[in-house]
């Protein structure tokens, strides 16, 4: 199995890929372009970094932005403030999130320079904003369990992924939060990852030119070949949830490196896996 190239437009921090089950299409962002890409060659630019989103209806998506969640119109490209996030702190931005099967939204923050322990995880629920781990450095594999009953995270840094249990009734985590796979021995960096529909987590791991997956019980399975270095994040989408795009990144790769190696930074697909899960509606 090979990724081939989905989307050529280079990206410097590709993140946030997401399949919107009612439009049939992905989206995915530029980071440190402050940018938003559709598979209909769309591209929305916003006034500081967005780099996840989940949808709410056919027209309207939850972005996560530098200061607030926002609102989005799909449509129109309006977006308006929904909920403030980190407003008052300048050096943090936002980074991997994801709609839980209870329709809240997850969250990551970090510092924008990487500064450790700058950022934070949070869920967003029904209107209420609320802080779930501090001290975090790079979060990102924020995904769910296909019954709902676990939760994922990583902080990169770490170079652990943990599974978090949540109470079934409103999606709160319950407990503390588990190692689940820890790639510290390999030395793999954890960045974005999604569950398929069997329990199988695929993590893209950073510097690793590579989608690696894990089975429900956090033991290895396989890893695919990415053209870039840098994967992300992976999404599953199409009609049946068996297509897979990836997003990459160039940032600090010179010009010298980007002319010689031009797969970096731009989005692949995998065919004929999964399948994934559809992804969850979010809830105002």
């Amino acid at each position: 199995m090979s990724a081939a190239i989905f989307d050529d437009r280079a990206l410097s921090l590709g993140e946030g890929p997401l399949w919107h089950p009612e439009r049939q299409g992905f989206f995915w962002f530029d980071i440190n372009a402050h940018r938003l890409f559709s598979d209909q060659g769309q591209v929305w630019e916003f006034d500081g970094y967005v780099s996840a989103a989940g949808w709410v209806d056919h027209d309207r998506m939850i972005v996560a932005g530098q200061r607030a969640l926002m609102l989005f119109n799909i449509e129109t490209g309006a977006h308006e403030d929904l909920c403030p996030l980190e407003a008052d702190d300048p050096r943090t931005r936002t980074n991997d999130g994801r709609a839980d099967p209870y329709g809240g939204f997850w969250i990551g923050t970090m510092g924008i320079g990487g500064e450790a322990g700058a950022g934070s995880i949070y869920r967003y629920y029904r209107g209420e904003l609320r802080v779930l781990y501090p001290s975090i450095t790079i979060p990102n594999s924020i995904c769910f369990a296909p019954d709902g009953t676990t939760a994922y995270f990583t902080d990169t840094d770490r170079r652990q992924i943990w599974r978090q249990r949540l109470d079934p009734a409103h999606g709160w985590p319950i407990g503390e939060p588990e190692t689940h796979i820890d790639t510290r021995t390999e030395g793999w960096h954890p960045d974005g990852s999604v569950v398929d529909a069997a329990g199988n987590l695929w993590n893209a791991q950073y510097g690793g030119a590579r989608v690696a997956v894990y089975g429900p019980d956090g033991g290895f399975v396989e890893a695919i070949a990415v053209p870039a270095l840098n994967p992300t994040c992976p999404a599953f989408g199409g009609p049946d949830l068996t297509r897979m795009i990836i997003t990459t990144a160039s940032q600090r790769m010179d010009a010298q490196t980007l002319a010689r190696e031009p797969a970096h930074g731009k989005t692949y697909l995998l065919e004929g896996v999964g399948p994934g899960l559809a992804e969850h509606r979010m809830i105002l």
